[in-house]
């Protein structure tokens, strides 16, 4: 550790590293970290399949899929960010985790994992112009609007995460440097700190807020406004026509938004060990599925990977005629 004497009787102690406790005491968790590598491995294809395919079809350079290309690409960071290094920690046993190491693997999870639920306003702006507004969608939704607001969140949230680990270098650890969670988790470490952590807790109140329940406020009050302008369309097909342009958006918002409300509800009714992999869990499984649930919900994406697929066939059938 690192002692630095701030005054008479203040002492600033600075660990040399953390030690990451998690998954300890649960039965076969290596079939559960088997698991993770597939979920991973799964993750990196499908993200990096349809980051390919927006690139590589020009149709499909549009404002909305410069949010899901977006999406996309965070989910690729944040699963790149978090499961390769969780699987290193606890597979290989290398929990002894350097200070700023660990300081260092914080920023980027929080980063990238709090993008997903900020892509996702993205989108549902997207959805709410697109069905109440069709008619100005093309001068209200352009490629520089969609490109500033990504940016503006990017900016935003690393921003945001670089107060939440700043904060923390200024907290003495004299107590324990044992981290109850599967990663460097913010709430854990400060918890452990012996001197005031009042702004880390401040902080860990208003960053959720941000990332998190104002984005989930925000979608769900863009929905109702989506189900009353529906509500105004005279015919059931225009309405299901409508509602199948957001079915893709809907179910991300699920998958990402469910398993951190039922972490959040029965937190203090959980035991350690289940809390720990329900939240691991809304931490790997969105984005292993957003991209499966855009290829197969989304009929502009189908038609490019089928034209895609097509075209890559019909070019080895002309190389091996030309053989």
């Amino acid at each position: 550790m690192t002692v630095h004497t701030l005054g008479k009787n203040i002492t600033f102690v600075r660990p040399t590293y953390f030690i990451i406790s998690g998954f300890i005491g649960i039965p076969n968790i290596k079939y559960y970290y088997v698991f993770l590598f597939f979920v991973y491995i799964v993750s990196v294809v499908g993200n990096i399949a349809v980051m390919a395919v927006i690139c590589l079809d020009y149709n499909l350079r549009t404002p909305k899929y410069i949010a899901v290309f977006n999406l996309a690409f965070a989910d690729l960071c944040s699963s790149s960010a978090l499961v390769p290094k969780v699987l290193d920690i606890f597979l290989f046993n290398h929990r002894y985790i350097p200070y700023n190491d660990c300081l260092t693997f914080l920023f980027f999870c929080y980063t990238c994992l709090s993008m997903q639920a900020l892509n996702l306003v993205v989108l549902s702006y997207d959805r709410l112009i697109a069905i109440i507004f069709p008619l100005h969608y093309q001068v209200k939704v352009t490629h520089r609007f969609m490109l500033s607001l990504i940016a503006f969140f990017w900016v935003l949230t690393i921003i945001a995460v670089l107060i939440t680990v700043g904060l923390i270098t200024r907290l003495s650890f004299c107590k324990s440097v044992v981290i109850n969670s599967y990663f460097c988790d913010h709430g854990q470490i400060y918890r452990l700190a012996c001197n005031n952590y009042t702004p880390n807790l401040v902080m860990a109140i208003l960053l959720p807020l941000l990332i998190l329940w104002l984005p989930l406020v925000f979608i769900i009050c863009t929905y109702l406004c989506i189900g009353y302008a529906l509500s105004k369309v005279a015919t059931i097909q225009e309405r299901v026509k409508a509602l199948k342009t957001c079915t893709a958006h809907l179910s991300l918002v699920v998958i990402y938004f469910i398993l951190l409300l039922i972490t959040f509800i029965l937190m203090e009714k959980m035991h350690p060990n289940a809390r720990i992999i329900n939240l691991s869990l809304t931490s790997v499984f969105p984005p292993m599925l957003n991209p499966i649930i855009y290829v197969l919900q989304t009929q502009e994406i189908k038609e490019s990977v089928k034209k895609l697929f097509k075209f890559r066939v019909l070019s080895r059938i002309t190389v091996k005629q030309s053989l």
